[in-house]
């Protein structure tokens, strides 16, 4: 990918962040809240269709941001790709569009701007070695002017206000990078001819773009500790072929190198003077993760997604525990009460603390009702545990109750609808399986959202459709049966309980534990010990549907990759 054979530079100039140095904090706050307006701002219409996208990642960029505008948890957890780069990501060479977003981020941006760090150890040195050199050195950067000189003035004390020989920023040049004309604007402005003496060193695609159009040498700085499979994907695209970086240097050490290399023999006293090499850059060390976390667990990709419905898809709580409460003041009369749960039989002390709760005041403790985080199929299991009739009888006294409260069932997340309608997109069949009743699941699924999400679901099974409700895995199959489809691992169940974790691993599909309760990782280890008496663990665990659809794309990627591998072989 390289051509070393670089002409000594009489000009060089840098991107300012992810180059020189590190904003990450602020920058991704302010693209997050920028992202969330992007409605208002009348800037949806100006995304690229995902047809158009020049990668796969862009394509997902794309994607996750139309359904739920906001970036994608990897992409915030690395915090590698540059603001220019998403931008040139969702909308390309629309320069309306990018005119807008650039502006609505500077507005954000000064909400959060402040903080700002040298991206590596002794960059102000190196760069006073380069002028040594006799080069000429700039800063180029979308950056507005206002932020970049007040980062100017604080970094490292103040002491880089007067260390270049030009700026010039986004909203100073014609065009916003990765048209060429800031860095035309810039050597024009040091009195130098544009050419191949002229170096931009850049830390993103879009400036490596950018340097390639305006015909000058340019240097990829790879702080971000890319790896070669990265740089070959990148700009192998047909799209990008024409713009791959003259020369990668993953430090300022090797920066140094490569001008002393193109420049020839230096002055003793010159080279005496270069700052002492440091040690390479490190990447932050791998996270630790359970084996049920997304971004190591091993999945299938689905060809059939089934859906929980309370506290998964819909919240639908305040009614719920109502009718729980009213129900558990009546065990005495149901006959339940004497075939509560015996403490040694419970699975946790929280467990053995809930139903003394209840055997004692004949409802569920206030901080439960508080903390709105265990479903009604989750306390009958943890009060009556293997009974399948004292649960009947409690399920038939919850119903009689919930038609004094049922009504109200709103999206669990915002954005929940457009996620049913995006799996469809990708050609799945998309259903429901609940414990709820047939005659309260149809009035909350042909109201909310006031149209209703019947239109969404290929198939719904209810908890009086089957004799033996869930954690029983009867109406896993009998959604298999109205499907016609086998199970298997390419059937995934979400749900919030251990019950849905239980009649999924029972069916022998996949269970998605979604928690949406946020519960810790020290109370997912409980509920899911994975020892002889309580085995089922979740294959995988997601708080949240923005989460969900990160793994989802991810695996949908992986599953083509590997059909295009077995095609190829």
């Amino acid at each position: 990918m390289e051509r070393p054979d670089l002409p000594f530079p009489k000009v060089m100039l840098f991107d300012w962040h992810g180059t020189l140095v590190n904003t990450h904090e602020a920058m991704y706050q302010a693209i997050e809240e920028m992202l969330s307006q992007v409605d208002e701002l009348d800037l949806v219409r100006h995304l690229r269709p995902e047809a158009e996208a020049k990668t796969k990642e862009d394509e997902k960029l794309l994607r996750y941001i139309r359904i739920f505008r906001h970036l994608h948890p990897r992409v915030l957890a690395e915090q590698r790709i540059s603001r220019t780069d998403i931008f040139d990501a969702l909308f390309g060479e629309n320069e309306e569009a990018n005119a807008i977003a650039h502006h609505a981020y500077n507005e954000c941006y000064r909400n959060h701007y402040g903080k700002v760090y040298p991206f590596q150890d002794g960059v102000y040195d190196y760069l006073c070695y380069l002028k040594k050199l006799g080069i000429k050195i700039g800063v180029v950067t979308n950056r507005s002017r206002e932020f970049l000189d007040h980062e100017l003035a604080h970094i490292d004390n103040g002491r880089w206000k007067n260390l270049f020989d030009t700026s010039l920023c986004g909203n100073e040049a014609r065009r916003y990078k990765p048209a060429p004309d800031p860095l035309i604007e810039a050597i024009e402005s040091l009195d130098e001819s544009v050419g191949k003496e002229v170096w931009y060193v850049g830390d993103s695609l879009t400036d490596m773009i950018t340097a390639s159009k305006a015909d000058i040498t340019s240097i990829f700085y790879n702080g971000a500790l890319w790896d070669a499979e990265w740089f070959e994907y990148t700009f192998s695209v047909v799209d990008h072929d024409k713009h791959r970086p003259d020369h990668i240097v993953h430090s300022f050490d090797d920066l140094i190198d490569q001008v002393e290399a193109a420049q020839g023999p230096i002055d003793s006293s010159l080279t005496a003077q270069r700052p002492a090499r440091l040690a390479p850059l490190q990447p932050p060390p791998p996270r630790e993760e359970p084996d049920w976390h997304p971004a190591l667990a091993k999945l299938t990709y689905p060809r059939v997604v089934l859906f929980d419905w309370h506290a998964t898809l819909v919240d639908t709580l305040d009614a719920m525990y109502h009718a729980v409460d009213d129900m558990l003041k009546e065990l005495r009369e149901l006959g339940l009460l004497d075939h509560l749960v015996e403490p040694d039989h419970c699975k946790s002390p929280d467990d053995m603390r809930l139903v003394e709760y209840v055997r004692d005041n004949l409802s569920l403790h206030p901080k439960i009702k508080l903390d709105r985080k265990i479903s009604r199929t989750d306390i009958f299991e943890i009060l009556f545990a293997d009974n399948q009739a004292a649960k009947q009888l409690a399920h038939q006294g919850f119903t009689k109750h919930y038609r004094k409260y049922y009504g109200t069932a709103l999206p669990f997340e915002p954005k929940v609808k457009q996620v049913l309608e995006g799996l469809r997109g990708l050609g799945l069949t998309v259903g429901v399986i609940t414990n709820r009743d047939r005659e309260f699941f149809v009035h909350e699924l042909n109201t909310i959202d006031g149209d209703g999400w019947a239109d969404l679901f290929d198939t719904d099974i209810c908890g009086d459709d089957t004799v033996k409700r869930k954690p029983h895995p009867d109406q896993v199959f009998k959604a298999a049966d109205n499907l016609d489809i086998p199970l298997g691992a390419d059937v995934w169940y979400v749900g919030d309980s251990t019950t849905d974790v239980i009649a999924a691993k029972s069916a022998g599909i996949t269970s998605v534990f979604f928690n949406g309760a946020l519960w810790d990782q020290p109370w997912l280890n409980k509920i899911f010990p994975g020892n002889e008496r309580y085995p089922h663990k979740p294959d995988v665990v997601v708080n949240d549907f923005s989460e969900f659809w990160a793994m989802m794309l991810s695996c949908r990627r992986k599953h083509h990759e590997k059909l295009a591998t077995d095609e190829s072989q």
